[in-house]
């Protein structure tokens, strides 16, 4: 058996090349005020099919100075998300099917200093060989 492709890797290159901007991480730090805008991606869950096909659900954070500018951001990802990473072939991984399982959104979040807008994501991969 094949090692599964690293959804949160992909992630991260994919979004960092494509946005070209943002910090790009599938960790934040505590000062996190200091790198914005940033980007979380983070693994929370799904499946595969126990050859090849890994199935994952991968929540999309975006933090921001100002709630417009982390909606705007979510926003750019979905597109780039839905129409650029779908069906692409990436170092690791070949991207199949991606779809939005919880559109972006105002998440709360405890610091007040800044603004959290978070998706979720289905996204399907398999190993490039």
């Amino acid at each position: 058996m094949q090692d599964w492709p690293d959804h949160e890797a992909v992630l991260v290159a994919f979004l960092t090349a494509d946005l070209a901007g943002p910090v790009v991480t599938t960790e934040t730090d505590n000062d996190l005020q200091d790198h914005l805008p940033l980007v979380q991606v983070r693994r929370a869950g799904g499946g595969d099919d126990g050859f090849r096909l890994d199935r994952a659900l991968v929540d999309v954070d975006v933090y921001a100075a100002s709630r417009a500018d982390a909606s705007a951001l979510a926003r750019q990802i979905r597109t780039a998300l839905l129409s650029r990473l779908r069906g692409s072939v990436q170092p690791t991984a070949v991207v199949g099917l991606v779809a939005t399982v919880s559109a972006p959104a105002w998440r709360p979040y405890e610091n007040t200093g800044l603004r959290r807008v978070g998706a979720t994501y289905e996204i399907y991969l398999h190993p490039v060989s």
